[in-house]
């Protein structure tokens, strides 16, 4: 039987979906209007992605019901050369930015503020064709007619919480923090809080838990790091749709931070915090859907046909889309040998020094339990595939819309260029025989300037039907071209053992807050 709780009201419910008694995908203005009034909201506040990824916002004061349906019906204008400077000129300079009414939430930090998350229009009120939101709407679209196909993602998204450690009590060792509990881990109180909030919003969390990362002193020149703690945490996601997560994702990094400083910590997503101990990734996981159902396996359990041409489509994009992905110079500290983090073109079934793995999924069993625990009679019925496949090069740095996007269009390649994209999955998988791994496989670039370089290479892939304006790839390649930071490890390994050691640092803890 299909367990179902349609009449139940869980704690972590979206407010907004309780008070309307509608999903978020049929909310109205009306309905937003009934939620101000009823629990007295004073203010609209719009957030939106700047060309950084990172989000900015608008408060507007409700002052009557006219201006409130206005604003909701039409947007706001926002001066586009300041959010997207070089690349929006001055005299062309405003934006519309209109709410999507199902990324509505109540502001966590704001008790009377209904928020939403806004696309980008131009002065004729369409949608603007180079910012991020635009690009990831315009691959999302692109991807269905060309294929026929959706995508479903959801993401892992890792963070370092930086405090001050009260008491030398407890303490975890170096890379041994994964799913540490108290006394050990020293912050899930704080991590249970931001995913409570992340939950509450957008109703698509897994888990929560401790990473592997643990620094007990952090060495640093910059005072507001020097001589603290950092545990690394990680909040993982459920499938959704791939634009949807794109907003999930920046809003939870929003959430994260605003928490950590309610609490007097910092967060950072940044790749790399301190020589030998673990980066923080942004691994993707991408399912591939036909007609609302999960198609990553065929009937037999494995892999489908459709599945490895997405892999090929990924192998093939993979070199230039850590220009999306990996976006600051310690990004390239992260992606070396002898680490989880990938370095080479390839895919396996397990492996998680692999570029692409195929995470286990539930596809041979289910309802586990009833083994350990005899007197449940009830089973869940799953109607699809829990399969999917990760993409684990990005990291805290990654351009999310953007990321996506080309992810997107790399499995769009993959499956329309079906002979083409087998072969390269083909070539490019990990055996089981050893060694496999050490295979002349293609390397991943080495830095910034590397992965530019091969952007600028391979620009036809997301230029193609005008996805990828040619402005938006010159303004990124110039963007990492200015990292400066070509042979940056080779650079690092000719220095003496302290020299290394802190300008590593430097590198890592620079723009701290940038990523």
């Amino acid at each position: 039987m299909v367990m179902k709780n349609t009449n139940l009201c869980f704690a972590l419910e979206n407010p907004i979906t309780l008070l309307t008694g509608k999903p978020k995908e049929l909310w109205t203005r009306k309905d937003f209007i009934k939620v101000i009034q009823s629990i007295g909201l004073e203010r609209i506040t719009f957030h939106y992605v700047a060309i950084d990824g990172k989000p900015r916002q608008m408060q507007i004061p409700i002052q009557n019901k006219k201006q409130l349906e206005s604003v909701l019906a039409d947007g706001e204008r926002v001066d586009g050369s300041s959010l997207f400077k070089g690349i929006v000129k001055v005299g062309f300079s405003d934006l519309y930015v209109v709410p999507i009414y199902r990324t509505a939430f109540l502001n966590p930090f704001d008790s009377k503020s209904l928020d939403f998350f806004c696309r980008f229009f131009d002065y004729e009120g369409n949608p603007a064709n180079f910012t991020p939101d635009g690009i990831l709407a315009k691959a999302k679209n692109y991807f269905k007619i060309k294929t026929g196909f959706d995508l479903r993602a959801l993401g892992e998204l890792e963070f370092y919480l930086i405090f001050d450690l009260p008491k030398k009590m407890y303490l975890l060792s170096k890379q041994q923090g994964y799913h540490s509990s108290p006394p050990f881990s020293k912050a899930l109180q704080i991590l249970n809080e931001m995913t409570s909030l992340i939950a509450k919003i957008t109703n698509t969390v897994k888990y929560c838990h401790n990473e592997v990362g643990y620094i007990e002193n952090i060495q640093s020149e910059i005072p507001e790091l020097n001589g603290k703690t950092a545990e690394q945490m990680e909040i993982e996601f459920q499938l959704t749709d791939i634009e949807d997560l794109a907003y999930y994702l920046v809003l939870s990094a929003w959430i994260i931070r605003n928490v950590a400083y309610q609490n007097n910590c910092i967060a950072t997503f940044f790749p790399k915090v301190d020589p030998g101990h673990a980066g923080n990734g942004l691994h993707f996981h991408i399912a591939l859907v036909k007609d609302g159902k999960n198609i990553t396996l065929d009937d037999t359990g494995e892999l489908s046909k459709e599945a490895l041409m997405a892999i090929g489509g990924l192998c093939h994009y993979a070199p230039s889309l850590t220009a999306f992905g990996n976006t600051v110079a310690a990004s390239y500290l992260r992606l070396v040998p002898g680490q989880e983090a990938p370095t080479k073109v390839c895919w396996s079934p397990s492996n998680r020094s692999s570029l692409i793995r195929i995470p286990l999924s539930w596809s041979k069993t289910n309802n586990i339990a009833k083994q350990i625990n005899p007197h449940e009679t009830d089973e869940i019925e799953y109607s699809e595939s829990r399969q999917t496949i990760e993409f684990r090069s990005p990291d805290g740095s990654a351009l999310i819309h953007l990321i996506l996007a080309g992810i997107t269009l790399a499995i769009e390649w993959g499956l329309n260029n079906p002979e083409r994209s087998l072969q390269i999955a083909e070539k490019y998988k990990i055996t089981d025989e050893p060694h496999s791994l050490q295979k002349n496989f293609e390397v991943l670039g080495k830095s910034c300037v590397e992965s530019a370089e091969k952007l600028l290479q391979k620009r036809h892939h997301y230029e193609r039907d005008g996805i990828f304006p040619p402005e938006v790839i010159d303004y990124y390649a110039n963007f990492l071209l200015a990292e400066n930071d070509k042979d940056l490890n080779q650079r690092l390994i000719s220095l003496p053992e302290e020299e290394r050691l802190i300008e590593s640092r430097r590198i890592m803890h620079r723009n701290l807050h940038k990523c």
